[in-house]
Parts: structure tokens; C-alpha cells; sequence
């Protein structure tokens, strides 16, 4: 018995070692394959409200965004710019509610006029612009479509993707993707490819989560999103 104790302390240290192993919060794919959460599931550190009053909140670690009447678009922004990277999250739309995931987006501290393909662009002070790629409920199903918020608008609709456009779900989760690289911007709803854009007109930017204008429409209606994750390009 005595020669087999050094055996013996030596499995009961494996073993240990592999119930400990067993034990620790594992690493999510996510994490392992250089992915980082946007959001902590539980609080908005990270994130600022610009333009509009909707209302943000957390709900069971979804961000719930909530309609307000009369006030403009609402968007939850990022603390930091971006750049090249992949971003992927799931949303839930009301039908009635449009919405959209902004990119590369900017907002200045003082109104600005820009000078695009010969026209002049006035840009209030606060406002958000850039890059939006698209949720769009209605008939037309146009999510995962690629709007230029305040600028430019429609850079990159689905009329030609009828694929794309049966792809979303209404009144489920669904999953967004979305690939920006130089001056490539695509886009996937549900596994199913999108929009595909060149343009290098903003390289970098916020990313923010639309809550879109209602009007005077007073009862509130709710866009949720969740597991928002990126991938930044090196």
C-alpha cells in the first residue's frame, strides 16, 4: 500500500485538476475566435443615447428599445468607433416599427454642410448619419438593406433579392450579419446573403441600434436585440 500512495496523490491530482477544469465558466466560441460582446446583457455600459427620446431598456439581458411619439430617430450608440469588422446580433421587430442597425456612423457636436457627388448636405448638430443597414418589417422587406441615414439615402435595396427579402421572420428572432472591409459592406438576414455595397465615403464610425420615429402614434412598439458580438479586422 505504501508504494502505490505516490500513484495514488498523483491521480487524486489529475483528478482535481480535471474537476476544476470542468468547473470554470468555459470560454465562448465567441471569445476564443477573437469575437467580443457589445453588450454585457445586463446593463447599457458602453452605449449612449443620441437624437430621439425612445426609450431603451434591459429586459431579461435583451436591449428592448421602445417607441415614443413624437420625437425623431432614437439611436443606441457604441462609446467607440469601428472601423473593418464583422458584427453579428439578433433582433425582434414589432411590424409596425422600423428600425435598422447603424455602421460607420457619425454625429457632430455642431451642424455641418458636406459636399456629396456635387450636392450640398446639411447635417444638424446631434444628428446620427452614415451607414444603416436596414429593418424593415413592412411589405417591402427590405432588412438587411443598406440605407445612408441623413445623407444620401438608399445605397443598396433588396427589390432584386427576392431571396433576401423572404428570409425575414416576423414576430421571431432573427440573425444579422454584417461585413465591412475597406470599402466593401455586406450584408446576410438569417444566413441568406443581402446587400453588397462599395463605397469608401465613411470608414469608420459608431455602430447604434434604431428606434425610428413614430409620429404621433402613442402606443409604444418594441424592437429587441441581443447577442451582439464583433469581430474587429486586423
Amino acid at each position: 500500500m505504501h508504494d502505490l500512495s505516490p500513484r495514488r496523490r498523483l491521480l487524486s491530482l489529475a483528478l482535481t485538476l480535471g474537476f476544476s477544469l470542468l468547473i470554470l465558466p468555459a470560454s465562448s466560441s465567441a471569445q476564443e475566435e477573437g469575437w467580443l460582446k457589445l453588450f454585457n446583457g445586463k446593463d447599457l455600459d458602453g452605449w449612449v443615447q443620441k437624437g430621439g427620446a425612445a426609450k431603451y431598456r434591459i429586459e431579461e439581458g435583451v436591449i428592448v428599445g421602445s417607441s415614443v411619439p413624437n420625437t425623431g430617430n432614437s439611436f443606441l450608440c457604441t462609446s467607440k468607433d469601428y472601423g473593418d469588422f464583422t458584427l453579428e446580433l439578433e433582433f425582434k421587430v414589432h411590424d409596425g416599427l422600423n428600425s435598422g442597425v447603424q455602421i460607420r456612423s457619425h454625429a457632430f457636436d455642431e451642424a455641418k454642410t458636406i459636399d456629396v457627388d456635387g450636392k450640398t448636405i446639411k447635417i444638424p448638430a446631434g444628428r446620427v448619419h452614415g451607414y444603416q443597414v436596414e429593418i424593415d418589417p413592412s411589405e417591402r422587406a427590405w432588412t438587411a438593406g443598406i440605407y445612408d441615414e441623413s445623407r444620401r439615402g438608399w445605397l443598396n435595396d433588396l427589390k432584386a433579392n427576392e431571396a433576401a427579402r423572404k428570409a425575414f421572420k416576423h414576430n421571431d428572432w432573427n440573425t444579422l450579419r454584417i461585413e465591412c472591409k475597406g470599402d466593401s459592406i455586406k450584408t446576410s438576414l438569417n444566413g441568406v446573403p443581402a446587400a453588397d455595397l462599395k463605397d469608401s465615403m465613411t470608414p469608420k464610425g459608431f455602430i447604434a441600434l434604431q428606434v425610428h420615429g413614430v409620429k404621433d402614434k402613442s402606443e409604444p412598439m418594441e424592437v429587441r436585440f441581443k447577442n451582439i458580438k464583433i469581430k474587429e479586422s486586423k
